[in-house]
């Protein structure tokens, strides 16, 4: 099994994720992440799915994902040409006596404390998925209350590969 990232250009239209998100249900292809956004133009999404399978699905989900009338444009963003963050919020049960040792970690991974309760801490961390998985692991002293994943967002380098609509 071999994991691949694709950046979609869709329509900006109600419905296009679920269309999408449908065509890997309906095919039984799992969906590892997704996120989406509108673009510079307000006319166009920019989705980011990550996926995985052998070379052969990967190949017939892109096919596939390409025919959606939605659809304008499909790459596959390969790590050495692209640039890969995700964004998680980690909320840290951690009273008094314990934040210093979290907030130490969270500063060696320069994340950001953005929130501060009697009982626990809300840390920001932007990253590749291997960073924020160093970064989950170095907290399992700690009692993890609530964690949210973005989901990788991902661009391609340089200007070769831009899609002009």
């Amino acid at each position: 099994m071999r994991k691949k990232v694709f950046q979609l250009l869709a329509d900006n239209t109600s419905g296009v994720l679920s269309r999408i998100s449908g065509l890997f249900s309906r095919r039984g292809y799992n969906i590892e992440s997704i996120t989406a956004g509108v673009t510079a133009d307000p006319r166009f999404s920019r989705i980011t799915i990550v996926t995985s399978g052998d070379d052969d699905i990967l190949d017939q989900i892109e096919k596939q994902v390409a025919k959606l009338v939605d659809v304008r444009d499909v790459k596959e963003l390969k790590s050495q040409d692209s640039v890969y963050r995700e964004l998680a919020l980690i909320k840290v049960r951690a009273a008094a006596g314990e934040r210093q040792g979290v907030i130490t970690v969270a500063d060696i991974f320069r994340a950001n404390i953005i929130d501060v309760a009697p009982e626990s801490l809300i840390i920001e961390l932007t990253g590749d998925q291997d960073k924020i998985d160093a970064f989950l692991a170095l907290l399992e002293g700690y009692e993890i209350l609530e964690l949210a994943r973005t989901g990788i967002a991902g661009l391609g380098r340089g200007i070769e590969n831009v899609t002009y609509l």
